[in-house]
């Protein structure tokens, strides 16, 4: 190529043409193209890189008892159907006692991760009553989180649950303890119904003292944890029940949900003025609505009473009636040593309704306490009765005993004091029976048989000896001879008794002429006789001749000599 002139200004040729200018040619280097894809490549892998590193949140690790249906790489974190993470590895922890999961989570759910923080593995399994988890049969298992609404402090350490939770974080309502004896058929996840109505769920249980009683945690859904109040009941709806009555068979149940998991159920009195429950608070499961209905919607009252005798067949939740009408039930039976009397009392627990004491204590204008008080003074006593001789179950009555010793009302703890008494019902025939017995088996029955065997000895020694045959026989002899003397009367009085009749006549005659002579004789010498007027003058003056006679004996005593000389005038004689 041949190097051509710099451009300048034109000029003309030889031949007087005109020449053009001409630009000069630079030789520049040039970067090969080849090279673009990897720095373009590197951009990009810087990009994911940083994105990733962006993103990404921190590693936490969860045990669980199994990793069944979990894969490292493939298994994800959920929440709300969100990736939240990835399942990084699987190991065995170093106790070999479950699965330690390793998750490398997303930057979101760092905010998530504290010690509230519930996971487990979603699955497909029936729990609480529902299938749950069916979308996995395809897509495989993954792990379930659910954050709790409340703050909590960041932890990187968990530990998963084998079932999910029943109620979801932000699900509103109120948690209430009930207490009872025994679960029964209760199981997680059971409904709570209120009037037929579902309106929540049990979350749970636990033990308290050593296994004496069961606190049921039920969760009452918002709106309406507001009827639940102070004075509201609670049953247990598990089941079906059947009863027999007059109108036929009457069969009962809330639903079939509750027949497989067991429910609960509670109500509230009828313009109830008691403030809403608060979370938390402690009420009484009953075993049925009956006894839910039998105790009362309303406020109890504890009472205790010591008994002295045997409470064989009375149990808790036996009745208590007054006047023949239940008011409550037994809770406890024991028995303690009362240190006053040194005997071993049986302290008998139970509650009233303190609805119908109310009532009575707005009648008389009065407190509840005293009241019971005023009706424990006038003989109000807690007896045992028998309501049945087949059955051999006892209750608990109250009777108002007239002669009943005199008592007060007082308190042991939290329980009000009912003075006890032996009276009444099938047991009062029961003591009567006993001590009758009693009386019976002192009675010493070998000394009583030994003397009537003695006694029947010696009357047949008597009347089969010697003495009783001679009597016998002098006996007949006499009456032999009483009947030879009857024999000869009746002969001889035969001819008297025939003038029998003129002898009574002859008498009637001499009874007349007695009667004349006394008439005679009170006529002449009657009171108004003139002899019976002598005899009156004559009985003076033999008087003083007596007494003349008297004075001269006296004086001859004195004076024998007198007859001779005389009566000499020389003084007093």
């Amino acid at each position: 190529m041949s190097e051509q002139a710099p451009s300048g200004p034109s000029s003309a040729t030889p031949g007087g043409g005109r020449v053009l200018p001409t630009a000069p040619v630079r030789r520049r280097r040039r970067i090969p193209l080849i090279w673009i894809v990897p720095f373009l490549t590197a951009l990009i892998a810087l990009y994911l890189a940083w994105d990733t590193f962006s993103k990404r949140g921190p590693t936490i690790t969860v045990s669980f008892d199994t990793a069944s249906g979990l894969t490292p790489g493939q298994s994800q974190l959920k929440f709300r159907n969100v990736v939240m993470g990835t399942v990084k590895s699987i190991a065995i922890a170093p106790d070999l006692g479950n699965v330690l999961v390793t998750i490398e989570t997303v930057r979101e759910a760092e905010q998530l991760l504290t010690d509230k923080t519930i996971f487990w593995v979603v699955k497909p399994q029936l729990f609480a009553g529902s299938i749950s988890g069916l979308e996995t049969i395809l897509s495989g298992s993954y792990i379930g989180m659910r954050p709790s609404v409340e703050a909590g402090k960041p932890q990187r350490e968990f530990v998963g649950q084998q079932d999910p939770p029943v109620l979801q974080a932000s699900a509103k309502g109120t948690t209430f303890r009930l207490d009872t004896k025994r679960l029964g058929s209760i199981g997680l996840g059971a409904p709570v119904f209120f009037r037929d109505i579902d309106v929540g769920t049990v979350l749970g249980w636990d033990l308290h003292d050593l296994a004496n009683s069961v606190t049921i945690h039920a969760f009452v859904r918002a709106p309406f944890d507001k009827y639940v109040r102070n004075d509201s009941s609670f049953w247990d709806a598990s089941g079906i029940s059947i009863k027999f009555g007059s109108d036929g068979i009457d069969v009962q149940l809330e639903s079939l949900r509750a027949v497989l998991l067991g429910g609960i159920a509670f109500d509230t009195p009828q313009g109830s003025t008691q403030p809403v429950a608060k979370a938390d608070q402690a009420f009484e499961l009953f075993k049925n609505l009956d006894q839910a209905k039998a105790a009362g919607f309303g406020e109890q009252i504890k009472l205790v009473s010591y008994f002295s005798g045997s409470v064989a067949g009375l149990s808790p939740g036996a009745d208590v009636t007054f006047h023949g009408i239940k008011i409550g039930e037994v809770t406890d039976v024991g028995l303690v040593f009362d240190q006053q009397t040194d005997r071993v009392m049986v302290p008998v627990r139970y509650r009233v309704e303190a609805g119908r004491v109310a009532n009575l204590a707005k009648a008389q204008g009065m407190e509840p306490e005293k009241i019971a008080e005023e009706m424990i003074k006038r003989g109000l006593r807690a007896t045992l009765e028998a309501p049945s001789l087949i059955t051999g179950a006892k209750i608990v009555a109250f009777q108002v005993v007239p002669d009943a010793k005199p008592g007060e009302l007082r308190k042991v703890g939290d329980h009000y004091v009912i003075p006890s008494a032996e009276v009444g019902g099938f047991d009062s025939i029961t003591r009567a029976a006993s001590e009758l017995l009693s009386k019976i088996n002192r009675i010493d029955f070998d000394r009583i048989g030994n003397s009537l065997v003695n006694a029947a000895t010696g009357l047949d020694s008597t009347v089969n000896g010697p003495q009783i045959k001679t009597t016998l026989a002098a006996l007949e002899k006499a009456m032999l001879d009483v009947q030879d003397i009857t024999r000869k009367l009746d002969k001889d009085a035969t001819p008297a008794l025939r003038r029998l009749p003129e002898i009574a006549q002859q008498l009637q005659d001499a009874v007349t002429k007695a009667n004349r002579l006394i008439g005679s004789v009170d006529k002449g010498y009657g009171d108004q006789s003139k002899f019976h007027r002598d005899l009156d003058r004559l009985i003076p003056q033999l008087t003083d001749a007596a007494r003349s006679i008297r004075a001269l004996s006296d004086l001859l005593t004195r004076h024998p000599e007198a007859l001779i000389q005389g009566r000499t005038n020389t003084g007093k004689e």
